[in-house]
């Protein structure tokens, strides 16, 4: 095994509205609240965490333009991609261009493109 030098501690996605963000990723990940702070919420477990920290300034990214990158992107895997996507549509993802045989690509209601993930 490699050494480390530190352990991961959480995921930090900057977005104009922490609480609104937060719930989304709850639904989607099936993640529970570990703290709220008015430009902070924090979600996950003992070994999985992300937080959602406010920007109002944020220039949100425009996948696939490259003149507003995407900045990172979750990878989620589902056993019915059809059933799973029409969950995240109703918790307000967008579809965006893109998909491969094992992945579609959309946007978190804050922009924050995301990809569903199956085994071919």
């Amino acid at each position: 095994m490699k050494a480390m030098i530190g352990s991961l501690r959480a995921v930090v996605i900057d977005c104009p509205d922490p609480e609104a963000l937060a719930r989304f990723y709850e639904e989607l990940l099936g993640l529970s609240r570990r703290s709220t702070e008015s430009d902070w919420v924090t979600i996950g477990d003992d070994t999985r965490r992300i937080s959602f920290q406010r920007a109002p300034d944020l220039r949100e990214p425009r996948w696939p333009d490259p003149e507003r990158p995407q900045q990172f992107h979750i990878d989620v895997t589902v056993d019915d991609v059809d059933a799973a996507e029409a969950k995240v549509l109703a918790l307000g993802a967008k579809r965006l261009p893109g998909e491969g045989d094992d992945f579609r690509v959309y946007a978190d209601p804050a922009g924050h493109p995301f990809c569903l993930c199956w085994d071919t």
